[in-house]
């Protein structure tokens, strides 16, 4: 099974996603491939594959990914599709943590064998805030991650679930009884 985390960014998902894998350690992490630049906090194969725009390009020409996207007109964010088929062609649970419409794309391609998960915030002003405070956006970036917090937070309704991030604790409970729906008939 697929389970796949979504929302804007600066909403909890890559805080809930830490934590479920902290609960299901057997579950894999989807690494997606950027074609932008390491942070100093981030590391290769861990965080992300951190790859050069040329071999990003050439991936897309060769048909290896499942989807990707060119995000701020700037930098490449996509998933390798050899990871999702060999996780999922050893019986493995992975867990994605991406943005609206890559999400939308693994729902295209993989269907029953994927689950939605939107991570639902506060409110707009919410994730302006957790943007500012987590000091890695340039006001550039901050501008273009705020500009698409409305276009993403419209796609809420084609996830499977909504899981409301008002608290963490009861956002990281609420998304493992829906694991648990799924996961627990897989180990039937």
């Amino acid at each position: 099974m697929l389970f796949v985390f979504s929302a804007p960014s600066g909403s909890g998902k890559t805080t809930i996603v830490k934590e479920i894998l902290k609960q299901y350690p057997e579950f894999h992490f989807s690494i997606s491939a950027t074609s932008r630049k390491k942070r100093d906090c981030e590391t290769d194969k861990k965080d992300y594959f951190f790859i050069t725009k040329e071999e990003f390009e050439e991936k897309i020409k060769n048909d290896e990914f499942v989807e990707y996207e060119l995000i701020y007109d700037k930098n490449y964010y996509g998933t390798l599709k050899s990871q999702v088929d060999d996780c999922l062609k050893n019986g493995h649970c992975m867990v994605f943590d991406m943005d609206v419409k890559g999400a939308l794309s693994i729902k295209r391609i993989y269907g029953d064998k994927s689950l939605l998960i939107f991570v639902n915030p506060p409110d707009k002003e919410a994730i302006i805030q957790r943007l500012k405070n987590r000091g890695t956006e340039t006001e550039e970036t901050l501008k273009k991650r705020i500009a698409r917090i409305d276009f993403e937070m419209a796609k809420k309704d084609e996830f499977d679930y909504v899981v409301n991030n008002d608290d963490l604790q009861q956002a990281v409970e609420d998304a493992k009884k829906i694991i648990n729906k799924y996961y627990n008939k897989e180990q039937k």
